[in-house]
């Protein structure tokens, strides 16, 4: 009966060490992994060249852990930003795409490059493929599925609500009702719950399952972002933010953003100049008036019940007019040097602006917007 197990534990040729009878030696399958082993370290040092030879040996021996593919129903699978190849792997076989996590790691190992080429979002794939299927199909931004939106500078919020929700299918009331909740939305307190400038313009992939209040996050988290990448002290974010949006709204190009941030900061800063203290700006009545138009008309220039009204109202508006982008953040920031009081878009079209430092030189500029209106009446002038 001894010898019958020792047949099984070590072959039937072989004996352990005792009675003159030689050590005893590994089974067969245990020199074939050792052999494999030799291979995996050549493989690190030979690189492909070694692969090429070695490769169908490593591909068998990890078969087992793998699926044949090409697989079968199909499964949405999200890529989150920052999640290492490990976590990737996880995420794949947690999800019944992959059999095992470490076939999906051995298959980027050898394909380092598809690995470098993987992207977040969301992505649609089969369950029980292969590992090195998988790879090529995420390291393809093609086969991206999230909803992709983008968001263009100077929109109004009501704005944005409106292009998120054509895009990702979920209802504006849903936008509307987390706008309200701006802690959630890690809105700063210097905003004063008002959302208007915070939700940065950019292109997004949101995941198909998100939120209204996700989707609302992420666009407040990245304008923090950018105000952080300007060292802007947060005491001044919130004057800051609103600036910008009134120069987004403002400027004819964007080689005039710093100028016309330039004229709206020698006003704040020069109130004892012509203008005393008055941005005056038509963007900023017409935001008020919830009316998009190039210039407001007389009554609205007239009304005082209008917080936004800087023809009539000192300083500041109670908060952003839209949201601005990068450029108009970086224009308040680093503004034009210049003596500058007066501009105005000469032609909104070609958007040429010209730019006074006396109102009388002013005056003469707005003869030229005043003909383009005429020129254009069916333009909201």
């Amino acid at each position: 009966m001894t010898q019958h197990l020792e047949e099984e534990i070590f072959g039937s040729d072989q004996r352990p060490a005792g009675d003159g009878a030689s050590p005893p030696q590994p089974k067969r399958t245990m020199q074939s992994f050792a052999a494999l082993v030799v291979a995996l370290t050549v493989l690190v040092g030979g690189g492909f060249a070694a692969y090429h030879f070695i490769g169908p040996a490593i591909d068998k021996f990890v078969a087992t852990s793998d699926y044949p593919g090409p697989g079968s129903s199909t499964t949405d699978v999200e890529v989150a930003e920052g999640q290492s190849g490990a976590e990737i792997a996880a995420t794949l076989a947690n999800a019944g795409v992959i059999k095992t996590s470490q076939a999906f790691v051995d298959a980027a190992g050898r394909a380092p490059d598809l690995a470098k080429a993987i992207q977040p979002g969301t992505y649609t794939l089969k369950k029980e493929m292969a590992a090195k299927d998988a790879l090529e199909w995420l390291a393809n931004p093609a086969h991206r599925t999230a909803p992709r939106v983008t968001i263009p500078e100077g929109l109004w919020a009501s704005d944005i609500y409106a292009r998120l929700s054509k895009a990702t299918g979920v209802p504006v009331k849903d936008y509307e009702r987390a706008a309200k909740n701006t802690k959630a939305l890690g809105l700063p307190a210097a905003a004063k719950g008002n959302v208007e400038g915070w939700l940065f313009p950019s292109t997004y992939e949101f995941p198909k399952k998100s939120t209204a209040a996700d989707q609302l996050k992420v666009m407040v988290t990245k304008a923090v972002e950018v105000m952080s990448a300007e060292k802007i002290p947060q005491s001044e974010w919130e004057r800051t933010m609103i600036l910008a949006s009134i120069v987004e709204s403002e400027a004819g190009s964007s080689n005039d953003r710093r100028k016309v941030a330039r004229v709206f900061i020698n006003r704040l800063e020069q109130p004892s100049a012509g203008t005393v203290g008055k941005l005056d700006s038509d963007a900023t009545v017409s935001y008020g008036a919830k009316r998009r138009a190039v210039a407001p008309t007389e009554e609205e220039r007239n009304d005082e019940s209008n917080p936004y009204n800087t023809k009539l109202h000192k300083g500041l508006p109670p908060g952003p007019i839209s949201n601005p982008g990068q450029d108009s953040i970086d224009a308040v920031v680093h503004p034009a040097d210049g003596p500058w009081f007066y501009f105005v878009t000469v032609n909104p079209d070609t958007g040429e602006t010209k730019f006074a430092v006396t109102y009388a030189e002013h005056e003469r500029n707005s003869l030229q917007f005043q003909q383009w209106c005429k020129d254009n009446p069916k333009a909201k002038c």
